[in-house]
């Protein structure tokens, strides 16, 4: 009989989940470095913009809207992971999540951080971004209301808020734990960030109604965010844009993208950190069997957009319609539907191909082509304006946004690994009977 975490001595329990945070392999270190590396490259290449201009990036007439845009969108996607996935399966009470939640809610949150902050890296003058928070000042300016901008910096600062409670809630336990028996510093870190937790009944009680009240206003609230962010383009009257398909559409997308996300960072931390007792064989079942519908869904989605701008013939959709299916933009577009098509249909579709290791090859493959989906959507329309007269030169990113877009994937790393560090990256409580079940 195979070994489950529930056939354990909670001793033990702790013990391999406590031991990631205490000491750095010289492998760990590395990895750290080499992505401080990148982020801080990133973070050169964003002064140089600063320093001279919009100039140093490729956006240029028509093509406003290029790689940060195209980040933007797809981070803020990755951050759906923790709040539905999460949240559903808490509220619906799936025994199987308890090794799951905690990584996918801290994907939420290191997504929005990174994701937030290009709408600022896109602003002509980013140190007055300040000028979107609606607040009262002599010279009697408001922001303007109708700007998808002002949208964007509401529903993000909304959905960071909620994660990061979110996220927090269920560390609070643990951390009391760790504060018993840690380095000094730890020590006090851990203290203050338990806020005198007890383990009282009451605090049982407490918490868990507090778990499920965010859960219930959190996935409204992930819905909602990625809808605004699907309106950024739907309220243009531009070339395949213009579409009541969008919202759902790119809900859909973000919860894809963010199943994918979780499944490759579960594959990670599985053999980095040998949590293969923990993050087993049946939670990447369960996953890649989401991850299946939601490329059905996406599938689906994808087509009755190309089916009816094709149907309906009308000419400045035609020519977005042509760069995508036989254009310049053909290769990238049949790459994106065999990524994130073709091959989860046949690896997380035939039951005995779908494995740990093609659930990681799945989750690769799909990542690339929602990044490439985003892209497809954002320079074909901007390159094929309504207007012949708007026209320009195609657009090509340079080096500065494509360090900038490294910087960003590096940053993702960095967060989780320091993350690992300071907290358990799996749930130690959710092991331990406790009275928290409600009476």
């Amino acid at each position: 009989m195979a070994i489950t975490p529930e056939l354990l001595p909670y001793s033990k329990i702790r013990e391999d989940l406590f031991r990631p945070l205490s000491g750095a392999s010289a492998t760990y270190i590395l990895c750290v470095l080499a992505a401080l590396a990148v982020v801080v490259t990133g973070g050169v290449a964003w002064g140089i913009q600063i320093h001279d201009g919009m100039g140093v990036t490729g956006l240029q007439r028509p093509v406003f809207w290029g790689f940060y845009i195209v980040n933007f969108v797809f981070w803020i996607g990755i951050s759906h992971a923790g709040t539905l996935i999460s949240a559903i399966l808490r509220l619906t009470d799936a025994g199987w999540r308890k090794p799951v939640t905690r990584a996918a809610e801290a994907i939420t949150v290191f997504a929005l951080m990174i994701g937030g902050m290009f709408p600022i890296i896109h602003l002509g003058r980013s140190w007055l971004f300040y000028w979107l928070i609606p607040y009262p000042n002599e010279r009697l300016l408001w922001p303007n209301f109708r700007s998808p901008l002002l949208w964007d910096l509401t529903a993000i600062l909304t959905y960071v808020t909620g994660s990061v409670i979110y996220l927090y809630l269920p560390l609070i336990p643990d951390m009391a734990q760790l504060a018993e028996h840690n380095t000094p510093w730890r020590r006090v870190l851990y203290r203050t960030l338990s806020l005198g937790w007890t383990g009282s009944d009451r605090e049982w009680h407490t918490l868990e109604r507090a778990m499920k009240l965010m859960a219930c206003i959190i996935l409204p609230i992930a819905v909602s965010v990625h809808t605004v962010v699907a309106w950024d383009f739907s309220m243009a009257i531009a070339p395949m844009w213009h579409s009541t398909i969008f919202g759902p559409y790119f809900v859909v997308g973000a919860i894809f993208s963010g199943i994918a996300a979780l499944l490759l960072v579960m594959g990670s931390l599985r053999k980095l950190l040998h949590l293969e007792l923990y993050l087993t064989r049946h939670h990447f079942n369960n996953l890649s069997k989401l991850l299946l519908l939601m490329s059905l869904l996406w599938f689906y989605f994808t087509f009755a957009e190309h089916l009816t701008v094709w149907y309906g013939n009308e000419p400045s959709e035609m020519a977005v319609f042509r760069t995508h299916v036989t254009g310049a933009f053909a290769p990238y577009f049949w790459f994106m539907v065999v990524c994130n098509f073709v091959i989860p249909l046949v690896l997380m579709g035939i039951r005995r191909l779908r494995t740990i290791t093609s659930a990681m090859i799945t989750s690769v493959g799909v990542l690339m082509g929602m990044w490439l989906e985003r892209y497809i959507i954002v320079v074909p329309t901007l390159g094929n304006p309504r207007l012949p007269a708007a026209a320009g030169t195609l657009y090509g990113p340079t080096w500065i946004e494509i360090a900038i877009t490294a910087a960003t994937f590096a940053a993702m790393i960095l967060l989780y690994l320091l993350f690992s560090k300071l907290f358990p990256i799996i749930a130690v409580w959710e092991f331990k009977p406790h009275p928290a079940e409600e009476d």
